[in-house]
């Protein structure tokens, strides 16, 4: 027995002892729940192969998933103690006036806007995620951590500014990461269960300001803001650490994947794809790449229907602000904040499996934005405690879109790498844009309804709405075409042709080649 096989073989008993709650999830769910397309992907393997397939997707369920959700914690945490800090004395310490407090909210959006594209294009480059991501990670610890120890509107404007540049890698680049590794079936769940991640530091990240208010307000001279930087910025400085140690790159680059896997990892991708999901070497990849995803209309809708949840989602950067119209303490309001966010980590996970189950992702975008619009409502309208906080569990299910939204991203831009690479990235900078300027829509002199900000939030999720009804228009479409194209005894339209001639000269193959990368696709809807 070679020792590759005898590595796998104790892997995989050490893995099926592993107790992890969500990793028997995902096995379960990928073993149990095949979609039509996933079944169309097993075809193409071998049983061998199948066997390999399943092994390995633990073997990357087990390490990357709690690595990426750990930071992801520590993402939201460290971007969102602003909305907690201000509960804390932060505004009174540092003299804030007018809307310097919104100014810093959204000053951090703007350098995150601008570093999307370009961070993701030089991950793609790079070829080492676990350094380039881990370094970043570490930076933004370090400039929380720094925080702790402005004493103008100036200085924290300037930090959260600087924050932003140095978070703009992470999330673009983690959504790309993941493409890499699992296959359109499997990333719906795995993208919900990353996001979690966010939706955890709603609750968790309030909690620990909760304990950080009462407990070490004044400690050492220091408020209790200044405390929630310099303890969650550690923390995260530690995590970034861990990443750069720990993290794998790429399937093709793994040392601990034996040659037979690797094999399979890079194989399972490409036919699922229908192509192969290692970039050439060099820039003019990410530049063809960058054009790619430029002239395709689905990258534009998609960053439409982005920006309308994101903003419509604005609220979370007010939470406790929202909670503390409820009528109690800081500290209280801070506490309330956790339990819409707990129960959205419990429905997304279970939205995802029947996402991926049912192979459709058009529906499940839909669905809650009704939701949201009527909790916008109930919050406009009502005044008594139940029928307020009822409506914040349902303006939470925005998020449940989110899943969704980043692995259709993934399946309706599935290639060349740095063509979903600058995609994501842009989809994601105009996304995020919608928290440059929605902070200035929760104006205080509109407490406690803020009837402006959840006007504006229904008309983002209607916005959202309209897109994901034009995505599944093109998607269909599109799909209709791979159909004549797979069809050898279809006659092929002009319009087919005209796609078929520039597919081919976009990649630099002739056209029987281009017609051969549409027969085993089909976008999901």
């Amino acid at each position: 027995m070679s020792s590759s096989s005898q590595e796998e073989r104790g892997y995989g008993e050490e893995a099926k002892n592993k107790d992890i709650a969500y990793n028997e999830v995902l096995h379960d769910h990928d073993i149990a729940k095949v979609t039509t397309q996933d079944a169309r992907h097993h075809a193409q393997l071998t049983e061998e192969e199948l066997v390999m397939q399943k092994k390995l997707r633990r073997k990357i369920d087990t390490l990357i998933m709690p690595l990426v959700i750990m930071v992801y914690l520590m993402n939201y945490i460290d971007r969102n103690n602003y909305a907690a800090a201000k509960l804390q004395g932060l505004v009174k310490d540092l003299n804030l006036k007018g809307n310097e407090y919104e100014l810093g909210l959204s000053i951090l959006f703007v350098g995150y806007v601008l570093m999307q594209v370009p961070s993701n294009l030089l991950l793609n480059f790079s070829g080492r995620p676990s350094w380039y991501i881990g370094f970043f990670v570490i930076a933004w610890g370090l400039v929380s951590l720094l925080t702790s120890q402005v004493k103008t509107a100036g200085d924290i404007i300037a930090c959260r500014f600087i924050l932003g540049l140095v978070e703009a890698p992470f999330f673009a680049g983690v959504l790309f990461y993941l493409s890499k590794w699992y296959t359109k079936g499997e990333l719906n769940l795995r993208m919900s269960i990353f996001y979690s991640g966010s939706l955890l530091s709603g609750a968790f990240g309030n909690l620990i300001a909760a304990g950080i208010l009462s407990g070490l307000a004044g400690r050492n001279g220091l408020s209790a803001w200044q405390w929630l930087y310099i303890i969650e910025g550690s923390i995260t400085i530690g995590i970034g650490i861990i990443i750069v140690f720990v993290l794998p790159d790429f399937p093709h680059t793994w040392k601990l994947l034996s040659p037979e896997m690797k094999h399979v990892a890079n194989r399972r991708m490409a036919v699922d794809a229908a192509d192969s999901d290692i970039d050439e070497a060099g820039g003019m990849s990410q530049i063809r790449g960058m054009k790619l995803a430029f002239l395709d209309p689905k990258t534009y809708v998609l960053a439409i229907m982005y920006h309308g949840t994101t903003g419509a989602a604005g609220f979370q950067n007010f939470f406790p602000t929202l909670t503390k119209t409820l009528g109690y303490s800081s500290t209280i309001s801070l506490i309330l904040v956790a339990p819409p966010y707990i129960f959205m980590v419990i429905w997304s996970l279970g939205h995802s499996i029947a996402s991926d189950k049912f192979g459709n992702r058009f529906w499940f975008f839909v669905y809650p934005i009704p939701l949201v619009i009527l909790g916008a409502l109930l919050f406009m309208f009502v005044d008594n405690f139940g029928g307020r906080y009822f409506s914040l569990f349902l303006l939470v299910f925005v998020f449940a879109t989110n899943g969704t939204i980043y692995a259709w991203i993934a399946n309706a831009i599935p290639r060349p790498p740095a063509k979903r690479a600058a995609a994501l990235a842009f989809v994601n900078s105009v996304g995020n844009a919608a928290s440059i300027w929605t902070p200035f829509t929760y104006n205080d002199s509109q407490a406690p309804h803020y009837v402006t900000a959840m006007g504006i939030n229904i008309a983002l999720v209607g916005v959202a709405g309209i897109g994901a009804c034009v995505l599944r228009w093109l998607l269909t479409r599109d799909n209709n075409r791979l159909e004549r194209m797979a069809n050898a005894d279809a006659t092929l339209t002009e319009a087919d042709l005209a796609h078929l001639r520039k597919t081919a000269e976009l990649e630099g193959i002739d056209i029987a080649a281009a017609r051969q990368l549409q027969k085993s696709y089909r976008y999901m809807i």
